[in-house]
């Protein structure tokens, strides 16, 4: 089992810049890659980040990619999503996801926080 809570979101101008983070517990946090989606209302969720579980690899969707970085401190079992030059568009509720599971990818989900970009 693995529990994730994320924190950090909020309301900011566009141009501006948020950090969110994802607290792991459970489960060998270094055992597993992690992942940041986003859900506008009205729209799919869709995948934004994703990073491997020794850090070395990192992807982004060519929304975000240039602005946003994902990474992650082991001994915090944390994993950050550091927001820049946000957009209206950006706004979102942000999940961070587990993928613990070689067959289900990404088994496990935080609760979401919101971020909303202002013009």
């Amino acid at each position: 089992q693995v529990q994730l809570v994320e924190s950090g979101g909020g309301l900011v101008q566009a141009g501006g810049s948020l950090r969110l983070s994802c607290a792991a517990s459970g489960r060998t946090f270094s055992a597993y890659r992690m992942g940041w989606f986003r859900q506008a209302p009205g729209k799919e969720r869709e995948w934004i980040a994703t990073i491997n579980w020794r850090g070395a690899y990192t992807y982004y969707a060519d929304s975000v990619k240039g602005r946003f970085t994902i990474s992650r401190e082991y001994a915090k079992n944390t994993v950050y999503l550091q927001m820049n030059s946000l957009k209206p568009e950006d706004t979102a509720v942000y999940y961070c996801a587990a993928d613990t599971d070689p067959v289900q990818p990404y088994d496990y989900w935080g609760q979401g926080t919101q971020v909303t970009v202002s013009t």
